[in-house]
């Protein structure tokens, strides 16, 4: 059994928990330019994420993630700061933690942890021990600049997600963890979303919450969803979908999703059963505010078929992963949001 922790204890008092949007898609908006890492802006832009933070909460966001999903050495030493993890997790946690307690209400703290980017052995060359070191490393940083949970997000790879939980069961801190199930189905790595609870069970006391985010659509979100559910109704299951279904214009991607219809899609995965319910790419504040009333006036409905979910919010993007096929459809492997 899990020990009480923030997380744990604000689903106990409200039931359902709404996350926050795009952290990505948002800073791009901002200024952030392709090829940036995001999280450099938490020393050299710390007024923009506070301003990103503040509009999710101010929206109705329970739960803020902060500006770190690249922030372990095998990012950073893209842009040359690996011998910055520390700093920069504590930094990006010390932003997000400040806008939570200055909040009217509780407001939960998630240090987002991202995949590495590099593939384990035998794939490749990443051994599993130094994947533990390194969420570790930045686990620690976000230990100290005051996460409540470590939000292990975005995952293909079960090894890699394991390795995450050990880290912060290493660290001491709760965690959570999503999959990115954006590959007919499955993840790109093969996991499927009813295999998602057992994936860091044993772990330390257990996950928190597990779920989906991201992958190709909101739809193809709420079908995993369903899975994930239908495996284990009692668990707590987290459902972070992108905003509609991404799009080329040209060079720039943008989200077919509207305010309304990311509140049906709210709506739809509290039926379903999701019990922390938030946007990923290409979810605007607008659109968080949107779920947030849906979700405040929510009235009971039916669990949903796949053909009501795409009656309401679009047809699915990919094949499930029992059709087979489908296609990779993740906007970018680099960035949440």
């Amino acid at each position: 059994m899990t020990a009480p922790n923030p997380l744990s204890d604000l689903l106990a008092e409200k039931g359902v928990l709404l996350a926050d949007g795009a952290t990505g898609t948002n800073l791009f908006a901002m200024g952030l330019e392709a090829g940036e890492a995001p999280e450099l802006w938490n020393e050299t832009h710390p007024g923009r994420i506070d301003k990103l933070h503040q509009d999710f909460v101010d929206a109705g966001a329970d739960i803020i993630l902060t500006n770190s999903f690249g922030g372990t050495r095998h990012r950073l030493k893209l842009h040359h700061a690996q011998d910055r993890v520390f700093e920069l997790n504590r930094r990006a946690a010390e932003i997000a933690r400040a806008v939570a307690d200055r909040a009217p209400r509780k407001v939960i703290v998630a240090g987002s942890v991202g995949p590495t980017g590099e593939l384990l052995l035998p794939l490749g060359a990443l051994t599993y021990e130094d994947a533990v070191a390194a969420f570790a490393e930045q686990i620690e940083g976000l230990k100290a600049g005051g996460v409540d949970v470590a939000w292990i997000e975005t995952m293909s790879s079960p090894e890699e997600i394991r390795a995450a939980a050990e880290a912060a069961a290493k660290v001491g801190v709760p965690y959570t963890y999503t999959g990115s199930f954006d590959t007919a189905g499955r993840t790109m790595m093969g996991l499927d979303p009813k295999d998602i609870h057992g994936v860091a069970a044993d772990i330390g006391e257990g996950p928190v919450a597990v779920g989906a985010n991201c992958g190709v659509g909101a739809s193809d979100i709420l079908s995993s969803l369903l899975d994930m559910t239908a495996a284990d109704p009692d668990a707590v299951t987290i459902v972070k979908g992108n905003c509609g279904i991404p799009e080329y214009r040209g060079a720039e991607i943008h989200y077919s999703g509207t305010p309304p219809l990311m509140a049906e899609y709210a709506r739809l995965a509290r039926d379903a059963g999701a019990k922390i319910i938030g946007g990923c790419c290409g979810t605007s504040c607008e659109h968080l505010a949107a779920m947030r009333h849906a979700l405040d006036d929510y009235t009971p409905r039916p669990r949903p078929t796949i053909e009501e979910i795409v009656d309401r919010i679009g047809p699915l993007r990919n094949k499930t992963a029992s059709q087979g096929g489908g296609e990779p459809g993740r906007e970018r492997r680099r960035r949440r949001g």
